[in-house]
């Protein structure tokens, strides 16, 4: 019944109010003025008004308008929240009342139920009013805040546009202090000594004492009259200097005119030194040189021109590299040191703003100085019958106390053209193992270690592509000799140089035999032929089916991948200095696999091969015994194998004969228990007095000559 009652109340009121609610926000004055007047005609007597009206004199009459902005001014929002709050309070008790009324049973137009609802309607607009008033609150605090805002932003932005101008103004001000005239970076003489030497009218002295800027300006013109006469002395200077050119120039022709005879008589006199073996000139020009020589290459040139004398004419000994340098380093220590003070001295005054290097570039100038080589090299040429030449470039490391040797190959023949003999006349490579683990990867001298521990060098190997080897028989040539931690020789030694010059000399020219016949056998084996001299046809039988089908070089990593090596790899038959190969060998549907590991001092050491046959499965000499067998015949009966000394035939008479077992092998394997025939793929071509024996069924690898047959050992 109070929901139905406060509705219809809510719906008189709203009639009530279209006619006495006077806006203030819309509308214009004279409508506004309109409303007014119709609301005084209107409006209920006896009600009690909420504001205050203003009286207005319009056209000399008293007209009563209502002006809520002009009320919401001197209204105070806390008296107003009271009031909201009285409001409620007064309509909630009218609504109780009414309810009870209605529940005592009053009527619905009873005098006492409408006396209160007018009053409830009363305080409705009340509530409208005050609802009013605080949008009217709001909205002015909004536009109060707004207008702030504007004026913060605009002395914001004036703000802004005065520190950029500061901004600016402190960089012109900072080019100024920091602006560099040009005279600043001449030399100026001094003051006192301008004052002295310069005279009254450049001076000035009455004005550029009290002046600093007209001191400068007079110092500037003095330094440019100075220069005036300074460039006329030049000129004249010049002109002095052409004229003494000329007469250079002039004992010049004079002195040429003579060369010509001096060079004729010094080459007609050549053919008579050459005829009586007696090249004076050129051995007095080395000995001049060999003078400056460090002593471990001196006594390495007075070994290897007594031993080549003596024994190998095909022997040259020649010396390189700048002389007056060496000449430089050979001077007394007092005379050197006063020099490189002078030159540090000049350095100094040169390079007084040149900016400190870091640590790194120190060290790095310390390893270059530690590592520096004598500026003098010595060159010895070892000549073969069939005229190639091994070069050995020796050179000494000053503060190592080491020689170093580079190696190079020239042959009268083109050697290109084999892919698998890269290696073998490779300049990094060619001298390694010549004595038994000789690598030259690591200096000789125990004291070297300490020396690289300061400068930061972790090892030598890192620099000998660019210094050279230096092995163990280097330094016995130069008569370098270290025992234990520290070294014991204080100088190079001849005579243990004499005691290694012959060996050493004669395992140079046998390692360039070797290679150039290697060189030569690979070139033919890439081309799946197997050169087989007449000193050693004998060796094998007329016919012989297998083939070499490949031959083809390997690296280290490649052979230790290899599953067949195995065995090869743990007895530490293999060295990572070593060359590795890989030969295959075909007959019909077998192919034969062999790895080969050859030593850097074959022939002298026998080439290694493993083997691995695909044939109705995989074997190797590690399952099958009669490819151990094969094994045996190629790598242990080296005597047999070896032909005519120095036996550089070795690696092919191998390579033959695996491809001969291979034939017994393949022949006798295909034979069964009861003798009869076995596949016509390999037909029995050899002779055999048995095809095996034993009880691991062995085959006859060995051949007999001249008789043609095949036995067992």
């Amino acid at each position: 019944m109070t929901k139905v009652c406060v509705e219809a109340m809510s719906s008189d009121t709203l009639k009530k109010r279209k006619a006495k609610v006077i806006r203030s926000d819309g509308g214009t004055p004279e409508n506004k003025r309109g409303r007014a007047e119709g609301e005084q005609a209107s409006f209920p007597a006896g009600l009690p008004l909420v504001g205050q009206r203003k009286l207005l004199s319009v056209r000399n009459q008293d007209v009563r308008v209502y002006n809520e902005e002009v009320e919401l001014e001197g209204r105070d929002p806390e008296q107003d929240y009271v009031l909201y709050k009285s409001t409620c309070e007064a309509l909630a008790k009218l609504m109780a009342e009414i309810q009870e009324l209605k529940a005592n049973g009053a009527k619905e137009g009873s005098e006492e139920v409408e006396e209160r609802r007018r009053q409830g309607c009363v305080h409705f607009i009340t509530l409208k009013k005050l609802n009013r008033l605080a949008h009217m609150r709001l909205k002015k605090g909004r536009d109060q805040t707004h207008e702030a805002k504007q004026r913060v932003d605009v002395l914001h932005l004036q703000l802004q546009n005065l520190l950029y101008e500061v901004m600016h103004l402190q960089k012109e001000i900072g080019k100024c202090l920091e602006f560099k005239s040009q005279h600043e970076e001449i030399e100026l003489v001094s003051v006192d000594e301008f004052l002295k030497e310069a005279p009254a009218e450049i001076s000035r002295p009455h004005l550029t004492k009290e002046d600093p800027h007209q001191l400068t300006l007079a110092r500037l013109d003095w330094e440019l009259e100075q220069r005036k006469r300074l460039a006329e002395q030049y000129k004249s200077s010049l002109c002095s200097k052409e004229k003494i050119l000329k007469g250079i120039e002039l004992k010049k022709e004079y002195l040429g005119s003579l060369q010509p005879g001096l060079q004729a008589i010094m080459q007609a006199s050549l053919p008579v030194q050459e005829y009586l073996s007696m090249p004076f000139e050129r051995v007095q020009k080395q000995a001049e040189v060999a003078r400056h020589l460090p002593p471990p290459l001196y006594v390495l040139f007075v070994q290897a021109n007594a031993y080549g004398q003596a024994f190998d004419k095909n022997l040259t000994v020649s010396i390189s590299g700048d002389v007056d340098e060496a000449k430089a380093l050979s001077r007394p220590p007092e005379d050197s040191q006063d020099d490189e003070s002078d030159s540090d001295a000049e350095e100094e005054q040169q390079n007084t703003k040149r900016r400190r290097a870091t640590v790194g570039v120190q060290l790095d100038d310390k390893r270059k100085e530690m590592l520096k080589r004598h500026p003098l090299s010595l060159c010895i040429d070892l000549k073969c019958k069939d005229g190639s030449v091994l070069h050995l470039f020796f050179y000494y490391l000053m503060n190592l106390n080491i020689l170093t040797v580079k190696a190079k190959v020239s042959t009268s023949a083109d050697l290109s053209g084999a892919i698998s003999t890269g290696e073998l006349l490779n300049s990094e490579s060619l001298l390694n193992c010549l004595y038994a683990s000789d690598h030259g990867q690591e200096t000789p001298n125990p004291g070297n270690r300490y020396q690289f521990d300061k400068v930061g060098i972790t090892t030598f190997a890192d620099y000998v592509s660019e210094l050279g080897h230096p092995y163990n028989w280097v330094q016995s040539l130069g008569g370098l000799q270290f025992f234990g931690d520290t070294p014991q020789t204080e100088g190079a030694q001849s005579f243990l140089s004499a005691s290694h010059m012959e060996a050493t000399m004669k395992l140079l020219r046998g390692r360039l035999q070797s290679r150039l016949a290697l060189h030569k056998q690979f070139s033919s084996l890439e081309h799946s032929i197997v050169p087989v001299s007449s000193e050693c046809q004998h060796l094998f039988p007329t016919k012989v089916v297998s083939r070499l089908a490949r031959w083809t070089m390997m690296s280290y990593q490649e052979f230790m991948e290899l599953s067949f090596v195995q065995h090869v790899v743990k007895a530490g038959l293999m060295k990572e200095t070593d060359l590795f190969f890989m030969a295959t060998v075909e007959r019909g549907t077998a192919r034969l696999q062999a790895a080969v590991v050859l030593n850097p001092r074959y022939p002298e050491i026998t080439p290694l091969f493993s083997l691995s046959l695909l044939w109705k499965g995989e074997r190797s000499g590690r399952t099958d015994d009669n490819l151990r067998a094969m094994e045996s015949e190629v790598n242990v009966f080296k005597s047999e194998l070896q032909g005519p000394r120095p036996g550089l035939q070795l690696l092919t008479n191998q390579i033959q004969r695996l491809c001969m077992c291979l034939d017994v092998y393949l022949e006798t394997e295909s034979q069964v228990s009861d003798g009869s025939e076995g596949p016509r793929e390999f037909p029995r071509e050899k002779m055999c007095l048995r095809t095996a024996r034993g009880p691991n069924r062995l085959k006859p690898f060995k051949y007999n000559h001249p008789q043609g047959f095949f036995s067992h050992r």
